[in-house]
Order: structure tokens, then C-alpha cells, then sequence
């Protein structure tokens, strides 16, 4: 039974734009399922990845209280913001070469990601991929 329910949430996410599938609402919706689960049974982990995949891609790779104290942090750091020729959403790959990514301070816990600034909007990108994980601001 706890099976089936986690095939459901699994359906439910994979209805969800390929855009929207960032890092947050993967790892949101999954601890949702295991939270639910432990707590409600079955049903509980559908709820819960529900709900835990529209709290993951609202907070993306941050928690709720360290969004808005990165974004001024990177705000208030002036690195120089890049003209990108093309939409700056989650999902796209940045080039490698002529973007200068910058290390995440570790007291905002986001230790795999590199950001830079594109358009004038702060994005944390995979360095092995370059590709865009989340959008800041």
C-alpha cells in the first residue's frame, strides 16, 4: 500500500512543468512522501509529498529564513551581472567560459552550488553542468 502512494505523489510530480522539477521540489516531495508516511500512513505520504514538493519549489535549495538573507547577501556583494541572450529560468545551461561563478557562503547549508548574476537576477547553477537550479531574485 505505502507503494502505491508513493507511485501517486511520483505521478503528481512528474505533472508539474519539466521547469519546475528544480532540486527543491525533488528533495521537497521526497522527504514529504517519508515524513508523511511515518506519521499518516499511506495517505500521509501523499499529502505529504504533495505538500512537500510546493514547499521545495517555493524555497528551492534554501531554507525558508536563508532565501531572502542570500539574496541581500548577493545583492549587497556588486558582483558584475551578465547579459544573457535568453530566458533566465531554472533549467538552462549556462556556458563555462566568460560567466564567473561564485562560492556559497556555508552558513546558507547550499554547498554543492556555485551563483552568479544573469539580467540582473541572482541564479545558483551546478558547476559540473552549468545548469541553472534556481532562480533568487
Amino acid at each position: 500500500m505505502k507503494m502505491k502512494s508513493v507511485l501517486f505523489a511520483a505521478a503528481i510530480l512528474a505533472a508539474l512543468p519539466s521547469a519546475a522539477l528544480a532540486q527543491g521540489i525533488i528533495r521537497g516531495a521526497d522527504e514529504g512522501v517519508h515524513d508523511g508516511a511515518n506519521t499518516a500512513g499511506p495517505v500521509g505520504a501523499v499529502v505529504g509529498g504533495v505538500v512537500g514538493a510546493v514547499v521545495g519549489g517555493v524555497d528551492g535549495l534554501f531554507g525558508i529564513d536563508q532565501r531572502p538573507r542570500f539574496r541581500e547577501y548577493a545583492i549587497h556583494e556588486h558582483h558584475r551581472s551578465y547579459a544573457y541572450d535568453h530566458e533566465v529560468v531554472v533549467g538552462v545551461v549556462l556556458p563555462g567560459d566568460g560567466i564567473t561563478y561564485y562560492d556559497v557562503p556555508a552558513e546558507y547549508g547550499v554547498h554543492d552550488y556555485r551563483y552568479t548574476v544573469l539580467n540582473d537576477r541572482t541564479v545558483l547553477v551546478d558547476p559540473r553542468t552549468h545548469r541553472v537550479v534556481d532562480v533568487i531574485n
